[in-house]
């Protein structure tokens, strides 16, 4: 059995616009390597649409905030390089990864893995496996400073990276490796 401390990974959490198909306003990336969570990158993203009002309650984030923003042309490099890593991890993870491919062209996706569907695997019978519910069934946001909030993009991110580390606890890399997890009732299937 492999140890999951053998690969480096990458949780990333992407906040959009609310348009379809949804466009990128907030990245973050944060490094898993030998098991510690570490410094988390992010950007503030000027999206081709405006972001909506619905999108707005959602995640804070505001028209006037990203209008000096870059566009995402600007720092892609430095989001290659963030994600350069064995694996990649996101909570519902299938909305992030078709964000990042879209935005990404020729990028490469790593093996993923979903908080979301290890949670239901490797949880089973827990009310909800919504990222909120399990940050605070689990006290993952302890310490992290008052600028980060929930469904904002670097508070989501840190919090899902100390929810795999959680998750991954003692098991072997092959357990946490995907398998079928079941109905999708708690999968969000839009950006915000």
């Amino acid at each position: 059995m492999t140890d999951w401390k053998s690969l480096n990974y990458v949780v990333v959490d992407v906040e959009g616009n609310g348009q379809q198909p949804p466009d990128l306003v907030e990245l973050a990336a944060v490094p898993i390597v030998a098991g510690v969570v570490g410094e988390a990158s992010s950007w503030l993203v000027k999206p081709d649409q405006p972001i909506s009002h619905f999108a707005r309650r959602i995640h804070g984030i505001t028209n006037e905030q990203v209008e000096d923003a870059p566009v995402f042309g600007y720092i892609e490099a430095n989001v290659l390089k963030a994600l350069d890593a064995s694996a990649l991890i996101a909570h519902n993870a299938h909305v992030d990864v078709g964000v990042l491919q879209r935005k990404l062209g020729d990028w490469e996706c790593p093996e993923v893995f979903d908080t979301l569907k290890l949670a239901r695997r490797l949880l089973p019978g827990l009310s909800t496996y919504k990222l909120g519910a399990l940050v605070e069934e689990f006290g993952l946001d302890h310490e992290l400073d008052g600028e980060d909030r929930p469904h904002r993009a670097t508070y989501d991110a840190i919090v899902t990276a100390r929810l795999f580390v959680h998750l991954a606890g003692r098991r072997a890399l092959e357990e946490l490796r995907d398998q079928p997890s079941g109905g999708d009732r708690d999968d969000e299937p839009a950006l915000f």
